[in-house]
């Protein structure tokens, strides 16, 4: 199986919403990217959703899928439980990984994965969603405006200080710290700090997905063209869209006035119950995608 591409996929626990903000975004994806390293895993596509995640990869020592899939999960429940008043696994104990062989079902794989945004309503090409990285093959920052030393705040050339010494020394960026970095910047310097934090852990191989298309004009134009197809894994959607999730998060920020949208989910079942009632008032989203926010069980809602 060594060099053959492989589509991995992987559904949260009970369907549950992880990804809320930049933050949760942000550590995965440092420590995705280390642990990616330790096992010599060629990366050639990624797309984080709310509630699951798709990798287009290359093994380079055979069998090392499973270990290097059960490190970063196990890895980023440790981190993320704490911040999100939980405990347990965050994914399902068993992820989906299809084999495709030869460049034709590589190349609809790769589409496939790419479109998982504009597949859930969240952007309208596959290049403007920021989670699948895709335009980071042509850019250092393709969503904010170019670093320049001279006109930053001191807080930002402190954070790219911390951040560069931490990605040297292969070490994920721990929640506390982001949220740390992020508190002291402007809304343009925070865009230019996670674009710079994904270029500088970032370990997708761009050039080896590209060689599927002859160019990166080439692999934009063919995800256009198409979504691509998996027939070989059995994918679980939620509703139409995804795009509700971030609706919910700016609604228990404007109009419930909790300061981090993690502290939602420490509630009890009472309180969760007039959150779900409120957001499935607020929304067009489904009443599971309402419970998976919340991550409480449909039942309690019914």
């Amino acid at each position: 199986m060594r060099d053959i591409l492989h589509h991995c996929y992987q559904r949260t626990d009970a369907g549950v919403v992880i990804f809320y903000n930049v933050s949760d975004y942000l550590a995965f994806f440092t420590l995705f990217c280390i642990t990616a390293r330790k096992y010599r895993v060629k990366v050639l596509a990624m797309s984080l959703m709310a509630d699951h995640i798709h990798l287009s990869i290359i093994e380079e020592r055979k069998g090392e899928i499973s270990a290097f899939v059960r490190e970063y999960s196990s890895h980023f429940a440790r981190v993320h439980n704490p911040v999100c008043h939980t405990k347990g696994a965050l994914f399902e104990p068993r992820f989906g990984c299809a084999p495709k062989r030869g460049d034709k079902a590589a190349r609809t794989n790769l589409i496939y994965v790419g479109n998982n945004g504009p597949e859930r309503r969240l952007c309208r090409r596959a290049e403007e969603y920021r989670w699948n990285f895709l335009a980071y093959a042509i850019s250092d920052h393709p969503f904010s405006e170019k670093y320049i030393a001279r006109d930053a705040s001191k807080a930002l050339r402190n954070a790219r200080s911390r951040i560069r010494l931490l990605s040297e020394k292969n070490r994920p960026l721990p929640y506390v710290l982001l949220q740390t970095f992020f508190a002291r910047l402007v809304r343009k310097e925070k865009e230019q700090l996670v674009d710079y934090i994904i270029g500088k852990y970032n370990i997708i191989d761009y050039v080896s997905a590209i060689r599927f298309f002859d160019t990166y004009e080439d692999m934009l134009s063919a995800m256009h063209a198409s979504t691509g197809s998996e027939y070989d894994l059995n994918e679980v959607f939620i509703g139409k869209s995804d795009a509700h999730y971030a609706r919910m998060s700016s609604l228990v920020f404007s109009e419930l006035g909790f300061r981090d949208v993690h502290d939602v989910l420490a509630l009890a079942n009472e309180e969760k119950f007039r959150i779900f009632q409120f957001l499935c008032n607020k929304t067009d989203a489904l009443p599971q995608q309402v419970a998976a926010f919340l991550r409480m069980p449909l039942q309690l809602a019914e």
